[in-house]
């Protein structure tokens, strides 16, 4: 078996049925299974895969595991030499899945690929996620990718061939299995945002290549299987935070510190804004409603809920 498609869902059915689609329709050439891990949908997603994909490997969780721990799942069981992981909410382009295939075949030290990730009008998305550092924990990492576009490549540059890259966005993803055999599956600790990151870092300190491939070219929705509201920013700065003290854990505070103050500014300025336009701009009244309530949860200790 050539390639383990492995898709995670939790309610998002006419999301998961436009993606298998795609995934039938355009891998071609190469062999294939599907694995879709299910954390407990209540929106009648498993009846529908059952009656559209009978050929669908399914494993059926009885609570949300989330992201890392429902794909581990499925990497126990899998046959293929590459994994596909692939959200919901991604619609593959003809011959996507065969230039990553191609690439990782070429390329045997890589570990790791993702591909060009696009909007619905065909505008390009970030598809290469940083490690978080300092500089980009500290500043925009819009104006770092303007200022070091070497160093921080992105979206703003066009790449004729593949590239080097510190990590991946994990909404396409493909991954060697002897990689991942080597430096073991996702770390648990994460629930969801940057495990693809912890896993591309695991990979590059054991020697593996991680790769933008921009010829594969993947349409995206992008928040749509997460949602963009607080419980997902608060799910993202915990991941953050299992990051840091994982491969930082005596510069931690700082890291810490970094980011709170980063974030006490970011209220401020949306604030300034809101008195700018007359709070007239909704929007912007959103970001300071976000940034209040991630700062007194913060004051709260970081709690696991709420």
């Amino acid at each position: 078996m050539d390639i383990s498609v492995v898709v995670v869902t939790l309610n998002t059915k006419k999301l998961l049925l436009d993606c298998l689609a795609c995934v039938f329709e355009t891998i071609k050439e190469i062999s294939f299974e599907v694995w879709v891990v299910d954390n407990n949908s209540t929106d009648g997603t498993l009846e529908a895969i059952r009656e559209r994909y009978p050929a669908v490997n399914i494993i059926e969780n009885e609570e949300n595991l989330g992201f890392a721990a429902a794909n581990n799942q499925a990497f126990r069981q899998m046959n293929g030499r590459y994994a596909l992981l692939l959200n919901t909410d991604t619609v593959l382009t003809n011959g996507a899945v065969k230039e990553l295939y191609d690439f990782m075949e070429a390329n045997p030290e890589a570990g790791m690929a993702c591909g060009q990730l696009l909007n619905q009008d065909g505008a390009k998305q970030n598809s290469i996620a940083n490690l978080p550092t300092l500089p980009t924990l500290f500043c925009n990492e819009t104006v770092l990718r303007i200022l070091m576009p070497k160093r921080f490549p992105s979206k703003r540059r066009e790449y004729a061939s593949p590239l080097k890259v510190d990590s991946c966005i994990g909404a396409c993803l493909i991954v060697r299995k002897e990689a991942m055999d080597d430096i073991g599956f996702f770390d648990e600790r994460y629930f969801f945002f940057l495990e693809e990151t912890d896993w591309a870092y695991r990979m590059k300190l054991r020697g593996w290549g991680v790769y933008f491939v921009p010829t594969a070219r993947i349409f995206h929705g992008q928040g749509k299987t997460v949602g963009s509201g607080l419980n997902s920013r608060i799910m993202f700065y915990r991941s953050r935070y299992v990051f840091l003290k994982k491969w930082h854990p005596y510069s931690y505070p700082l890291f810490y510190s970094v980011i709170l103050l980063r974030l006490l500014a970011n209220t401020v300025l949306s604030f300034i804004g809101v008195l700018f336009t007359l709070g007239f701009k909704s929007s912007i009244k959103k970001k300071v409603t976000v940034y209040v309530q991630l700062l007194l949860w913060h004051l709260q200790g970081c709690p696991e809920k709420g």
